[in-house]
């Protein structure tokens, strides 16, 4: 059993200086790191991990901001766990994995770990357009030396219990070549509460440039839409909300040390269902990164996001087009692979 952890902590400053009384103290839009004006513990994690030989085991504890916002105040989303999952590779089955139990969503350009990403903050699709995880089975197979497909039966989005009795199903390809990597997700299934009518549909794909060692970029494309299916009292609402976004990211790796990544994003949410707010929204972040030692990194970033409307949070209640901070984060992570 691999034993593995992490300590991610930051100071976070935010030029609005939104207020406790106006929305929590909080960056807008942000996830993990959103307190701002503070320190703050955006997580605190243990791994424990077996690889499947043929069964394996994986499980991976958290606490702190992350574990507040992936799970919530739902005890049934299983409270500190991001992940629990048992695996099994048959040794005959040319390369099959099967997984059962909670894992993190296959979607998505980045994960919550913020060191397995190149900048510190997370993006707005990561926050706002995609799920965190996924309860049920899922699966991969090799149909290729460069080709990875995968299905998977869960019960939605951020389910481990789900209220609707419905299931999704989430399509998975990874193409991965010596100068890029190409990433397909796509979930469909049912998603309102108390019913199996109106289904949630999430196009996600990911393209990754690796030209050289130093230098890699990507583009992240995320379409999803969800049927209502509600008595409003005047009749059943089957409206259909509808998101998209993109997104571009650049990192250079300087130095042995140092690294500069870059990333801006364009976000649509003309129904409100993401944000809670017909908008569409940008942003831009600049991240600069500094490996003290293995196992120890630290960085400095500067982010600005802007909408088309009073989105904002500025001061005690006020509302603004604009958010601008400043953030600087410590993480520190111990395991077999630094």
């Amino acid at each position: 059993m691999d034993i593995s952890g992490l300590i991610d902590g930051y100071y976070g400053y935010n030029y609005n200086r939104p207020t406790v009384l106006s929305n929590g103290q909080a960056n807008d839009l942000y996830n993990f790191n959103d307190k701002t004006d503070q320190f703050n513990l955006s997580e605190a994690r243990l791994t424990l991990n077996h690889d499947p030989d043929p069964v394996g085991a994986h499980v991976d504890l958290f606490f702190g901001r992350a574990n507040t916002l992936v799970n919530g105040g739902s005890h049934d989303q299983g409270d500190y766990l991001e992940q629990a999952f048992v695996s099994l590779k048959p040794p005959k089955a040319k390369g099959l994995e099967l997984d059962f139990g909670k894992f993190v969503t296959s979607a998505g350009a980045e994960v919550i770990e913020s060191k397995d990403n190149w900048n510190y903050s997370r993006s707005i699709l990561f926050a706002w357009a995609i799920p965190y995880f996924h309860f049920g089975l899922r699966s991969s197979m090799p149909v290729s030396k460069v080709d990875t497909f995968g299905v998977q039966v869960v019960n939605g989005w951020n389910n481990v219990t789900a209220s609707n009795g419905g299931v999704t199903i989430g399509l998975t390809n990874a193409l991965v070549k010596p100068k890029y990597t190409w990433n397909v997700n796509y979930y469909v299934g049912p998603s309102n509460p108390n019913t199996q009518k109106g289904y949630r549909n999430l196009i996600d794909t990911t393209l990754l440039l690796t030209p050289n060692a130093k230098f890699n970029a990507y583009i992240n494309y995320d379409y999803g839409q969800n049927r209502n299916h509600f008595d409003t009292g005047e009749g059943i609402d089957e409206s259909l909300n509808h998101w998209q976004g993109v997104a571009f990211a650049v990192r250079e790796q300087a130095t042995g040390t140092s690294a500069f990544a870059a990333r801006y994003e364009y976000f649509n949410d003309p129904n409100g269902f993401s944000t809670g707010t017909t908008q569409d929204v940008q942003e831009f972040t600049g991240t600069y990164e500094y490996k003290w030692a293995a196992g120890l990194l630290s960085r400095v970033e500067i982010r600005k996001d802007w909408s088309d409307v009073d989105f904002f949070h500025k001061g005690d209640g006020g509302s603004v087009k604009g958010q601008t901070t400043a953030t600087v984060g410590f993480v520190a992570f111990f395991g077999p692979k630094r």
